[in-house]
């Protein structure tokens, strides 16, 4: 056998490897021939340089499904991380959670594919808008959401996930707490707590364009689906939700349940992810594509193993004290 029918015989079988995956997603055998021979050397180049690939469950499916070693959320997945015998992290998500991943695993080297994958809660806040915050609140604990950068994350006295947010806030002593930087995670969270929130007024690209409306149109339309919704929705769209929350706890109560029809109110991907895990179950999707996450695709993904680009550096002070944020979340989660 010559060397080309070898290739040939590993493009077919790459191809459908990602097939028997991807067909939950009406993806062709030949479609997937398309991405099979960049997917094969993303895999190889993984085993060469002793890298993992994260890939948030927002992705495009032939990441999630062709690459990645660990789909979750973006700090599920920078815990993960810390588990991995490997020297390098291939960070497919956005800057902020590359970033995590590298105060949590200062020691090995994380790459992002693109430096045009940003986060418009990320970028809605800085450093010193925090400082000045706190300067309008002495004393008052600064509770920050993952979705903000090593910065940001450095000025707080702990950071939180949608699925714990609550907890973290009630943990602090005092009947106030600043949290940042989603302006309606901060209102809903005001609906669960006797604390008086002070919020900022980012929000997310994504979730800010769900309204109450959409949702029951859909509901008249599929009246036994189970509604689930991001915690950086609307608060008049968490009123109508059967669970509000992260990605996680979707995939969790998706799982855990006997439901078996599912509205998702949150980005694209995350449906693309759960037809593929459970694909005897439909979901219903009035969602959103985060521009950000599609900037990251197999091409680049490629170039960034083989170039070892781009780099996340964060500055050791900021890192340690953006570390103490985190570290404070985990301590309180337990």
């Amino acid at each position: 056998m010559d060397k080309t029918s070898t290739i040939s015989r590993e493009i077919l079988e790459e191809a459908n490897r990602l097939h028997e995956r991807m067909r939950h997603l009406d993806f062709s055998l030949n479609e997937c021939m398309l991405f099979a021979p960049t997917t094969l050397k993303i895999n190889q180049l993984k085993k060469e340089k002793n890298a993992v690939i994260l890939a948030h469950n927002y992705q495009r499916p032939e990441i999630l499904f062709g690459v990645a070693d660990f789909v979750a959320d973006s700090f599920a997945l920078s815990v993960e991380a810390k588990k991995t015998n490997a020297d390098m992290i291939v960070f497919c998500g956005v800057q902020f959670m590359a970033e995590t991943a590298k105060i949590l695993n200062p020691s090995k080297k994380v790459l992002i594919p693109s430096l045009e994958a940003g986060c418009s809660l990320s970028e809605s806040i800085t450093g010193a808008d925090v400082r000045m915050l706190k300067a309008q609140h002495p004393g008052v604990p600064v509770v920050c959401y993952v979705n903000t950068s090593a910065e940001v994350k450095a000025e707080c006295d702990s950071c939180c996930t949608s699925a714990n947010a609550l907890k973290v806030v009630e943990y602090f002593p005092g009947k106030e707490a600043i949290f940042l930087p989603d302006e309606f995670m901060a209102q809903n969270l005001r609906a669960l707590t006797k604390k008086t929130i002070h919020s900022w007024d980012g929000r997310c690209v994504v979730h800010e364009t769900f309204t109450a409306e959409q949702i029951l149109a859909y509901k008249k339309q599929f009246p036994q689906a189970k509604v689930l919704s991001h915690l950086e929705c609307d608060p008049s769209i968490i009123a109508l939700s059967d669970l509000a929350g992260g990605t996680s706890d979707m995939y969790n109560y998706i799982k855990s349940g006997d439901a078996k029809q599912f509205m998702l109110v949150t980005e694209c991907g995350m449906s693309d992810m759960l037809r593929v895990r459970f694909p005897e179950k439909q979901f219903i999707t009035p969602c959103t594509i985060c521009p950000y996450m599609k900037k990251i695709n197999l091409d680049n993904v490629l170039e960034s193993l083989e170039k070892e680009r781009f780099e996340v550096q964060i500055p050791e002070n900021v890192r340690v004290r953006a570390h103490s944020s985190l570290e404070k979340m985990l301590t309180i989660g337990k």
